[in-house]
């Protein structure tokens, strides 16, 4: 069980929610989604419980085996998987109903099919599923989707650039990030855009990513800072974990990872965040190894535990940290 200090809105990069006052946090469970292996899609789900620190995979499976799913979370209540692509683009949205972990499909779909868009939520209100890449090139528009009545519109603020394989995480309450990914007009990208929930209004940070990276992954300590590892450009993987103190919105180097691309994120608000899976830099070979960032130290160490079968191109995970 992990504890917060009173007054925090907390998340993973998909974001958790905690009401004011002095509660105590039951943390969960991350999940990761899809992707593929040696050339085939998968449907399967592993989740990842935080206090055993074990994998197992559900009984629930995606609608179509797919990769490239933006994946989100509305902690306590569901997780959300939007998109991807299983031989067509899509824009259906699963929804994973915690804690039976049971799945459904959402009514609404996304305005446009997409894959490889940039996830983050305001947990408690709503997830941001952020451009794309569709069979007409690369999308800049940002869709919403309201918890409440799992309801989705297209807000009008955009991203600054068409932009897809992004990172997402977001500080609930306050504002979601989408850091790096690739455009078509301007390439692997070093930028970070800012989404303030409160007016859903687009800001550009002065800070940038070291160096820019695409196929890279994102998760958040709420409160605290954004992280994001894995990833490439065009020459060779990006090892760095960078994060972004959300005090100053400034970015720093933290840790290094081994050569991975196309993997995914999720976090233990809190207490430590996790990159799981992908594959090398231009490899096949999907990876099963998951790795953990201990908030307290940002220093990495790696499970005993894997995913359940290798996992490339899954994007993003998503987290139930409880509710609050």
């Amino acid at each position: 069980m992990t504890r917060f200090d009173s007054r925090r809105r907390v998340s993973t990069y998909t974001s958790a929610w905690m009401p004011t006052g002095d509660e105590t946090s039951q943390t969960v469970a991350g999940y990761v989604g899809g992707g593929n292996n040696a050339g085939a899609f998968l449907a399967s789900i592993d989740k990842l419980t935080f206090l055993s620190e074990t994998v197992a995979a559900l009984s629930a499976t995606f609608t179509s085996a797919r990769y490239n799913t933006s994946q989100l979370a509305n902690s306590g209540v569901a997780g959300y998987l939007a998109g991807g692509y299983d031989g067509s683009v899509l824009s259906g949205i699963d929804k994973i109903t915690f804690p039976a972990d049971t799945k459904s499909t959402l009514s609404a779909t996304l305005p446009t099919a997409r894959f490889a868009a940039i996830p983050f939520a305001n947990s408690g209100t709503a997830g941001y599923v952020a451009g794309g890449g569709n069979s007409g090139g690369n999308l800049s528009a940002i869709v919403k989707l309201t918890f409440s009545s799992d309801a989705i519109s297209t807000i009008s603020a955009t991203l600054t650039s068409e932009n897809r394989r992004g990172a997402g995480f977001a500080n609930s309450g306050v504002a979601g990030y989408a850091a790096g990914g690739a455009s078509d007009s301007s390439g692997n990208l070093t930028r970070i855009d800012k989404l303030t929930f409160s007016s859903d209004t687009k800001s550009t940070l002065s800070a940038t990513l070291t160096s820019g990276r695409r196929n890279t992954t994102g998760f958040a300590n709420s409160g605290t800072a954004g992280y994001l590892g894995f990833g490439d450009n065009d020459s060779a993987t990006v090892t760095a974990v960078e994060k972004v103190t959300f005090s100053t919105d400034t970015v720093s180097s933290v840790a290094t990872l081994p050569e991975r691309n196309q993997g995914a994120g999720f976090a233990n608000t809190g207490t430590a965040g996790y990159f799981a899976g992908g594959s090398s830099d231009g490899g096949t070979t999907a990876q099963t190894e998951i790795r953990k960032l201990t908030f307290s130290s940002d220093s990495l160490s790696t499970l005993s535990a894997t995913l359940t079968t290798g996992r490339r191109n899954t994007i993003s995970g998503f987290a139930d940290c409880g509710v609050f």
